[in-house]
């Protein structure tokens, strides 16, 4: 079964790519990244058919370049810099970088090594590229499509019936059920409620005149890990001073949970509490977390009010109102939501993840705030890294600290 070209534009993709490559580009063009594919669900057969189909889709992604008309808008987000921008004229994705092969029990093993600047930008391409080809040649897709669509009415009719009351992105291209849904999904949801105010999807953005929305992933917080010369317990300090060096607030919401969400707050000092517009929520309890958020800005004088709690782990339609309820007298509230924007169907989306694992050479890994999202290869650097975290946090909040 050949399938027609999936990814089409380059600028099928996360905004946050583009966000993190710049700074990438600016300040850290020495570092080399290793990423792994992983599938989370249980049972899952990638076919050798699915394989091969899969390996041919990222042959076309590497013969695809930036268009005029692509990089022209990319110009016009007022963050993303010319300088870069002349660098993605030259760009391309290099296929000796990515490697895929299939175990005989039906796993799929994908390995992207290459330098980070240009590694990094393959993980939304073939996530989109894995989903479609496994929905598409599992199921029957129109059967899929059916569902899906029945499910998108039922969502647009109880915004419009005021059941569901808050304001939303589209985050769903890494799992989309294929490319021609999501196209649909954001046109809808954006032309027929008053809702979705954007979507992570650069592309669809500059076809329908939407604002592209996204900041930054664990990733980059990750990488510096890979740096010799950076304490472990202190790089998301780094990642933070980095962020703001380069955006100076423009494109300031910081992501809590890479290294935990308490951590982070020893990072998120007065400066960095004032440089950044808000946060994003990625595991834990979303209302302890949020509640730790808000007595954070408290100890500092902000107005909570003033600031964003963005919600983004695995939310859906129900849970984002419920959130929206408990926290919408007490700061401004939205929600980025993926899954069941773009692959809500009759069947279980797939959970699949492309994950940074080394840098240099050195492992990196994300704790998060729900111990099963630790993702790391090396178990031993896995454990140095909590234990580096836990002596800092113990530390610096210890009673006899003067």
């Amino acid at each position: 079964m050949q399938l027609a070209p999936i990814v089409t534009s380059l600028l099928d993709t996360d905004l946050y790519k583009f966000n993190m490559d710049q700074v990438i580009f600016h300040k850290h063009t020495d570092l080399c990244g290793e990423y792994y594919f992983k599938c989370r669900n249980e049972g899952v057969v990638f076919s050798k058919e699915i394989v091969q189909e899969i390996n041919q889709q990222i042959d076309h992604l590497c013969s695809l370049q930036f268009t005029k008309e692509e990089l022209d808008y990319l110009r016009s987000i007022r963050f993303i810099k010319r300088d870069y921008v002349e660098f993605l004229r030259l760009w391309r994705p290099i296929r000796e970088y990515v490697n895929v092969s299939r175990h005989e029990d039906g796993t799929m093993e994908i390995v992207v090594k290459g330098p980070l600047f240009s590694a990094m930008q393959f993980e939304i391409y073939l996530l989109e590229i894995v989903n479609e080809v496994y929905f598409r040649m599992t199921y029957d897709y129109e059967a899929l499509k059916k569902s899906a669509e029945e499910r998108l009415n039922q969502k647009i009719e109880d915004f419009r019936s005021g059941k569901y009351t808050f304001r939303f992105a589209e985050f769903g291209c890494r799992r989309r059920l294929s490319r021609e849904w999501e196209d649909t999904v954001v046109r809808r949801l954006t032309s027929e409620t008053q809702n979705c105010v954007g979507t992570s999807n650069v592309y669809l953005a500059m076809k329908y005149h939407l604002t592209p929305i996204g900041t930054y992933a664990h990733e980059f917080v990750q990488m510096y890990q890979g740096i010799d010369s950076i304490p472990l317990a202190y790089t998301n300090q780094y990642a933070m001073n980095d962020w703001y060096d380069e955006y100076r607030g423009d494109n300031g919401t910081a992501l809590t949970d890479t290294v935990t969400t308490d951590l982070f707050l020893l990072d998120f000092n007065r400066s960095m509490v004032n440089n950044y517009t808000g946060v994003r929520h990625d595991s834990g309890d979303p209302y302890a977390w949020g509640e730790k958020i808000i007595a954070h800005y408290q100890k500092f004088g902000v107005d909570p009010k003033t600031k964003l709690l963005l919600f983004s782990d695995s939310l859906d339609f129900d849970r984002a109102q419920a959130l929206y309820d408990y926290f919408k007298e007490k700061t401004k509230v939205s929600f980025g939501i993926g899954t069941f924007c773009s692959n809500d169907t009759m069947e279980q989306a797939l959970n699949i993840v492309i994950k940074l694992q080394y840098v240099n050479g050195r492992p990196v890994a994300k704790l998060s705030d729900t111990p099963g999202k630790a993702m790391c290869r090396d178990e031993e650097y896995l454990d140095y890294l909590k234990s580096s975290v836990a002596f800092r946090i113990k530390r610096e909040t210890s009673n006899d600290r003067w």
